[in-house]
Order: structure tokens, then sequence, then C-alpha cells
């Protein structure tokens, strides 16, 4: 059996337990595909992947990464025949995160995949992409064009898909809308900047606690920027709208803002959540729920469809990953190690092999 080089770990706990290893290389099985992974990009949840929480059941030793990007190299028996498979040996290709594996699930149908019976992440519930080698099922890849770089395919996956998702599809953001994003920095923030912008949302409120993440949040479309380090700022955000709130609130910090977003709020306002980057358990005064006829909108990755049209805006040059820093697959630990620190703006990018 052909042996690969795979960032891996054998037991949850610490970084220190990630490192590099010689793993078996993965056939592809019925309607997969055998990607040659060039990149992989981060995100926090590789950490919380690799600390473990109870009823997460893995496979030791596990991949971490959810993004990935490269080449198909083989294809599996039941992908071949007339019109069956879409790809072939050569092709470029992004992957999408999010799996669901029965197509007539009741979901499915409906078009929401990713609320399947059977729904599953790469690199958190199955083997990701810290790897040379990957097996995918065939509808989880879309064709690169030749002038977009492994390493903004994979920085752009998970993060895009899940902005859009909850902003557009789930969130129903419309033109005229004032928005406000709690956090200047991480990827899927980043990502929401530009889909509020693109979607005609104005004005766009960014919160943050960096000069140089502020900057870059004007630069993809924040209209007011707001630094918490000199305000409060869910009482600077109603200053800034006249005492009137904001329509939507984009919030994936979660414990230590959430009672603060509902606050910035207007009546009949949206709170958007994916994420808890600061804890879980959340304290919630309800009155601001009923009284302002407030929505909390929740909502995990994306459909296929949203994947496919984010991927296409950032094909067509519409919207841009930020990329902070590329490294090598060998120094993995280093870029994991930075990301738990914080001090990260845009995604770190593994890279896997280098493209010719």
């Amino acid at each position: 059996m052909s042996k690969m080089k795979a960032l891996a770990f054998e037991s949850h706990g610490p970084l220190e337990n990630i490192r590099l290893m010689e793993l078996p290389q993965p056939e592809p099985g019925p309607g997969e595909v055998l990607v040659q992974i060039h990149a992989a990009a981060l995100n926090r949840l590789d950490l919380w992947v690799m600390e473990g929480w109870p009823g997460l059941k893995l496979k030791l030793p596990h991949i971490p990464g959810s993004d990935g990007a490269g080449v198909v190299v083989a294809v599996g028996p039941a992908a071949i025949g007339p019109g069956v498979t879409r790809f072939a040996i050569g092709d470029r290709v992004a992957i999408n995160p999010t799996i669901c594996n029965d197509p007539l699930d009741r979901f499915a149908r409906r078009g929401y995949d990713n609320l399947c019976d059977d729904f599953a992440i790469f690199g958190e519930h199955v083997a990701g992409f810290y790897a040379e080698y990957a097996a995918v099922p065939q509808r989880n890849l879309l064709k690169l064009p030749d002038g977009i770089t492994f390493e903004a395919a994979a920085a752009a996956s998970l993060v895009f898909v899940t902005a859009w998702h909850s902003l557009i599809t789930r969130g129903r953001l419309q033109p005229g809308e004032s928005v406000l994003i709690v956090g200047a920095g991480g990827g899927v923030n980043t990502a929401a900047m530009q889909i509020a912008q693109l979607a005609g949302a104005g004005p766009i409120l960014v919160v943050g606690s960096s000069t140089d993440k502020l900057a870059l949040a004007k630069e993809l479309g924040a209209d007011i920027l707001i630094d918490r380090r000199e305000v409060d700022w869910s009482r600077e955000t109603y200053r800034l709208t006249g005492k009137q709130g904001v329509d939507v609130v984009v919030d994936n910090v979660g414990a230590a803002t959430f009672q603060s977003s509902l606050r910035a709020l207007k009546r009949g306002g949206r709170l958007l959540t994916v994420g808890n980057s600061s804890g879980p358990h959340i304290e919630i005064d309800n009155r601001f729920i009923f009284g302002k006829h407030l929505s909390i909108i929740g909502s995990t990755m994306g459909t296929s469809v949203d994947y496919e049209t984010v991927m296409g805006l950032i094909f067509q040059g519409k919207l841009r990953p930020i990329i902070d820093s590329v490294y090598p697959l060998e120094e993995g630990g280093k870029a994991l190690q930075r990301l738990s620190e914080g001090d990260v703006v845009g995604k770190l990018v593994l890279r896997i092999r280098q493209e010719n």
C-alpha cells in the first residue's frame, strides 16, 4: 500500500499531539476521486477537533483540515461512465467541505444538504486535508479556473460558504439594510464584509480591536469602523445609527458579545450566528428578544448551491479570500500555534505541493 505524508494526531489534547506522519494513501471508492492536495487552509475548528469534545468519535490517527484544493489523480470505479463523472485525471479542483452522502435524504431533496441526517464536515468527522492525498466524493468537487491558485481556493471554501449561507440564504440580507459585523480579522467576517457590500447592504459597521484589522475592514467595504478598545461598541452603534440600531448583526464570537449584539439591533432586527469562539454558553436578557421583535438565526456551513454560487463569485473576482501567511506542511504545527494565539488577519494556508 502506498504511503503519504500527513499532519495528524493519535489522541486528543494539546497542539503538541499533532505531528507529521506517514499514513496509508487512501483509495477512491465508488463515486469518489483521489485528489492530490496542493493547499489546505486552517480554521479554528481544527483546534477544537484536536481538543475533542463529548460525543466526537474519530478514527485515529485523525487528519484535520476542512479546506482543500488540488488535482484529480485517480477516479473510483463507480465514477466511470457516461453522464456519471464530471471530472477527469488532471482536473484542478476545489473541495466543498460539507458532506451529505445521501442525495435522497429528506433535506437534500429540498436543497438543504447541510441539514442531512448523515451531515459531516471534512476534517471534523472524517479525515481532512492536512495530507498529500484525499479521497473525495465527486459531488464535493468544483473545477478551478486556471487563474485561481490552490491557496486561494482552499482559503475561500469554508469561510465564504459559511458567510454566504448565513447572510444571504438564511439571513435574507436586502439592499440598503444596515449590518454590524462583530470582529474584523477572522476568515468568516472578512468574507461577510465583502458579501454584505456585494449585496448592496449599508451602512456596514465593523467592530475590531486592531488598527491593522480595522484598516483591512475599511478596504473590504466597511463604512464605519468601531474600535472596541476605545468605546462600548453596542452603545456606539446605537449612537451612530441615530438611536435606531442596525438591521442585522453578524456575531460568531458567542458568550462574550451576544448580549451586546442584541442591544445593537433595531426593532425587528436579526442576529446571525455561525460560531462561538468565546464559548457556547450564553446568558440572554429575553426582554430584548420579545420586546424588540428580534430574530436569532443560526446556521452551519452551507448548501452545495451556496458553495457553487459563492465560489463562482470568487472565480469572477467579485469576492476575494484574505490570506495572512502560507506555510509548508512541515510547519503546520507552527501555523496552528499562531492560529491559537489569535494574531491572524484572514487565513493561514498550508502549501502541500508546489504548483508547476
